[in-house]
């Protein structure tokens, strides 16, 4: 039987670091994202504070397998920016993480393979500065029960140990239960079985 990988590392709060290299400065900063439109309300408020600098360079992966991603080099040439920051994310299998490095030229050009380098390493040091913490992929469950049942479905969850989004306990009870993938379809399985249950999947 396949395992199902329903783990995923992302960092915890925000990070920053400074990184220079021949008189260049590299501002990076390391956000936790869940969705584009949050990733908007960090770009926009660096734009504006460092409006003066030369780029505001970028990658993100969103999604606990990175499934949706992007890098922009922001003027920078093509690729010598946005990709190696976003290689840095693969490459530490780190998702819903949006890493902006704001660039101020020094006067010396570096080059690609410098730019390259710079902006690999500016990342680094961010993701370094950063606290790495391991998500689950779980599934949300809702049951529909009689106060009759309760019994039943109470010993389900002690021995299964999900966790309780939500609880109603009245004529008609009702819970909405989480659980991480690997161990949902056990707990589907026997919470089906519960007689007068109706059982939801939610999204």
């Amino acid at each position: 039987m396949e395992s199902i990988i329903d783990n995923y590392l992302t960092i915890e709060g925000n990070a920053e670091a400074i990184f220079k290299e021949k008189s260049s400065k590299f501002l990076c900063y390391a956000y936790h994202v869940e969705s584009e439109e949050e990733i908007a309300a960090f770009l926009e408020p660096l734009r504006k504070r460092y409006y003066d600098a030369t780029h505001h360079c970028y990658a993100w992966r969103l999604g606990p397998f990175g499934e949706k991603f992007r890098a922009n080099d922001d003027g920078e040439p093509s690729s010598t920016a946005g990709k190696p920051i976003l290689g840095q994310l693969l490459s530490r299998e780190i998702t819903n993480c949006l890493i902006v490095v704001v660039r101020y030229f020094g006067g010396t050009k570096l080059g690609v393979p410098g730019l390259i380098a710079a902006y690999k390493e500016s990342a680094a040091m961010v993701l370094d500065e950063a606290k790495i913490v391991e998500r689950t992929v779980d599934k949300r469950i809702k049951i529909e029960f009689s106060y009759i049942s309760m019994n039943d479905v109470m010993r389900i969850i002690k021995e299964e140990q999900p966790v309780i989004e939500e609880q109603i306990f009245d004529n008609l009870c009702s819970m909405t239960l989480s659980m991480r993938l690997s161990k949902a379809d056990i707990l589907l399985g026997r919470l089906r079985k519960v007689e007068g249950a109706i059982v939801d999947v939610l999204e």
